[in-house]
């Protein structure tokens, strides 16, 4: 039976445990008892998701998904300039919405994207800071996506598309406050001693986000400047906890009031881009962007300004290495069509899965995170529960001498090293305190970028 089988029926039998243990656990809206939740493990075996950021700002597609803000708070040059070129002078942001159309939106073209690109969860932006919602809202009239400009239920598509033809985990991002709402404004001139906002407009949608489309990540953004008590997050997460559709396995960052990013929730994020480089002693998740510059879709983005292949595996191999996930982000056209830029970044992706999958999905952080001698070269561990145990460097350069050079892993003699992509053992031998890997002939190996090594007996 394949590894990975058995590490998913072994997973199931933990999971149905687990479910039977948190049947009797009560949460309370303190963070002490929130914090105690321990993440579902289908989380921390799935390393890979895609983010996606689709609103409104996709209709300018200019600069980043920041356009209104940049535009009119910020006052920004290029975007001032930009609207003065291009649109009439009493041209409004909310103007932009009516060509929101997602003609081309065809949610089981983006499932088999998404799929074939080998992540596990999918998270799209139900809402962003805009506050244009895609779902029919009943907290956000007018400024919806069944309202106003597709005239659809983009997040109920997308969520039944993924369901019907994935075995993606379905998630969704929300942005706690709003640019321009009136109500968060007159909250926030109150010094946020009032809470219209979040209990007309916030709360509710959330409520209706989870009962409606039961997303199992909820992705919250936005928590600055006001505290988890003028957001109410504590009661909300101890009801999506207790009481929800997806109490069970919904899975929760950290963004949920000042103060909380990296102290309290789920996994942390830290920051935008967090890549650490070291191991994290808490689960944490590394979202960023194949676009360097915006995680909305831009038109006038240039080739150079896309991660590459090698690079987006550098950032996949530094994050598991480390204890992370990782969610990389794809911003679809205002019509609705994930570029071809986007879409063949995340085939290949799942290309390097395939043939690689077992360093990743499922891994534990090995020793050592990274190589102690040559740069480059990233560890992780099989499961603990696994038949065998098995050690993975992910080596980012082809050795051009031919031999690798390791100076953390240290082999004996029934020891054994392969390379996934590759039939037959590997030629290795021990030089003082490191360990010397021969490679094959590399027209003989499958796949273009970033070899795995798979070792036995390591210490």
């Amino acid at each position: 039976m394949n590894v990975l089988v058995i590490q998913e029926i072994i997973w199931c039998l933990i999971l149905v445990i687990t479910l039977d243990k948190a049947v009797a656990q009560k949460y309370e809206p303190t963070w002490d008892s929130i914090d105690a939740r321990p993440i579902p493990q289908w989380y921390d075996d799935a390393k890979f998701g895609i983010f996606i950021h689709w609103g409104v700002f996709a209709v300018p597609s200019f600069g980043s998904e920041w356009f209104w803000d940049f535009w009119k708070d910020q006052h920004k040059q290029e975007y001032i300039d930009f609207m003065k070129e291009n649109y009439p002078p009493d041209f409004t942001y909310q103007d932009f919405a009516r060509d929101f159309s997602a003609e081309f939106f065809n949610p089981e073209d983006w499932a088999d994207i998404f799929q074939s690109s080998g992540a596990k969860y999918v998270i799209l932006t139900s809402k962003h800071h805009e506050g244009y919602t895609l779902w029919p809202s009943k907290a956000s009239f007018s400024w919806n996506a069944m309202d106003v400009g597709p005239n659809r239920d983009l997040v109920g598509e997308l969520a039944a598309a993924i369901r019907q033809n994935t075995n993606l985990k379905f998630g969704l991002y929300h942005s706690l406050f709003e640019w321009y709402n009136p109500l968060y404004k007159q909250d926030e001139a109150a010094n946020f001693t009032t809470q219209n906002f979040v209990h007309q407009k916030t709360m509710p949608e959330l409520y209706e986000l989870v009962e409606n489309y039961k997303p199992e990540v909820i992705w919250s953004d936005g928590e600055q400047p006001a505290d988890a008590d003028y957001w109410t997050s504590k009661e909300f997460i101890a009801w999506l906890y207790n009481d929800s559709p997806v109490k069970d396995t919904v899975v929760i960052n950290d963004r949920w009031g000042k103060g909380t990013v990296g102290v309290h929730g789920g996994y942390y994020t830290y920051a935008d881009r967090y890549n650490p480089g070291m191991l994290l002693a808490h689960k944490w998740e590394n979202c960023m962007t194949i676009d360097k510059r915006s995680w909305g879709y831009r038109r006038n983005a240039k080739l150079s300004e896309f991660l590459t292949m090698d690079e987006l595996l550098q950032t996949l191999a530094e994050t598991i290495s480390c204890g992370g996930n990782l969610l990389m982000n794809v911003g679809p056209t205002k019509d609705g069509m994930i570029a071809p830029i986007f879409e063949e970044r995340l085939r290949d992706m799942g290309s390097w899965l395939d043939l690689n999958g077992e360093a990743i999905y499922y891994s534990k952080p090995w020793t050592s995170q990274n190589d102690t001698l040559t740069p480059g070269v990233w560890y992780t561990k099989s499961g603990d529960n696994t038949v065998d145990s098995y050690v993975y460097a992910i080596v980012l350069d082809w050795p051009q001498s031919g031999n690798l050079t390791l100076g953390a892993p240290h082999l004996v003699q029934e020891s054994t090293v392969t390379l996934l992509g590759y039939t037959g053992d590997l030629v290795w031998e021990t030089r003082g305190n490191t360990t010397v890997v021969t490679f094959p002939d590399k027209a003989r190996v499958s796949g273009e970028w970033a070899w795995v090594l798979k070792m036995t007996n390591v210490s």
